[in-house]
């Protein structure tokens, strides 16, 4: 479920941790809709997937997807992916991922990722994308940790299974996981996202926040009297960090391959919701 990587300093393991969504909480973009041009150029999907991934990341823009959708695009795409090579998909993200993602990540988040990390805390992104996305853009903003989607492989082909789906309430479950595998105390951890989908994993806290929130969850902030918290400023982190290794980037492969081709997905859905309507 998890893929862990040491502290940077110190020999004990903190007994606090800060837990991260990914999407429009650290960076300011869809990041599987992000990929779909590589993608496009390394022969995974058409030019007509591409367009509507672009339309997606419109969408995906103007308002957070409801549970039901989220589902229904979970659904479809383990059949997308079915057949795809594993090590193709490794190389293309591999070569890509820093130049698409690196200008995407929020400033407010980076900083506040060092605040945690500057006061002993671990640090763990966990988004329902896929975890050899999550694992390298984790590592190039400083994280200690990541949990992600996690898909299947079988000699070398993506079997379009899911193992773990970290989405609603399988964040919680990774983060109480977490919390027993490296003795955190959750009543002192804090947790970030933008979307109410995610309020299992901002109740499981001690200190959860809204990061630029939808408006179910500025409503239960509002209420519960949580920070709400505006991030707005995208920044590269080349001159900050450093970029993944290929290693650290070649990470299961398949979560990316299938996440990738959400934008496709989340087109047709949202039209056929529109047209029934």
């Amino acid at each position: 479920m998890t893929d862990p990587r040491s502290a940077a300093s110190g020999d004990s393991e903190p007994s606090v941790a800060a837990f991260f969504d990914l999407d429009k909480t650290v960076i300011a973009k869809s990041s599987t809709l992000a990929f779909s041009r590589p993608f496009f150029q390394g022969g995974l999907i058409n030019r007509r997937a591409v367009l509507k991934s672009a339309y997606a990341q419109l969408v995906f823009a103007a308002s957070a997807a409801d549970a039901d959708l989220v589902e229904r695009m979970r659904a479809h795409l383990t059949a997308l992916c079915k057949g795809w090579d594993v090590q193709q998909v490794r190389s293309i993200v591999e070569e890509t991922l820093h130049d698409i993602v690196d200008p995407l990540v929020y400033a407010e988040a980076a900083e506040l990722v060092a605040e945690h990390r500057e006061q002993g805390h671990a640090v763990v992104v966990i988004s329902a994308s896929g975890a050899e996305i999550v694992a390298p853009i984790a590592s190039m903003i400083g994280a200690t940790a990541s949990v992600g989607t996690r898909m299947v492989a079988v000699d070398g082909r993506y079997t379009g299974e899911i193992d773990f789906y970290c989405y609603g309430e399988n964040k919680a479950t990774a983060i109480k996981q977490l919390a027993a595998e490296h003795g955190y105390d959750l009543e002192a951890c804090h947790a970030y996202s933008d979307s109410i989908t995610d309020l299992p994993m901002l109740e499981v806290v001690g200190h959860p926040a809204a990061v630029n929130p939808d408006r179910a969850l500025r409503a239960i902030a509002a209420e519960r009297g949580w920070p709400v918290l505006l991030f707005s400023k995208p920044v590269s982190l080349r001159s900050r960090f450093h970029a993944p290794s290929g290693t650290t980037v070649a990470v299961t492969a398949i979560g990316l391959g299938a996440l990738a081709t959400a934008g496709a997905t989340w087109y047709g859905l949202h039209r056929r919701r529109k047209t029934q309507r």
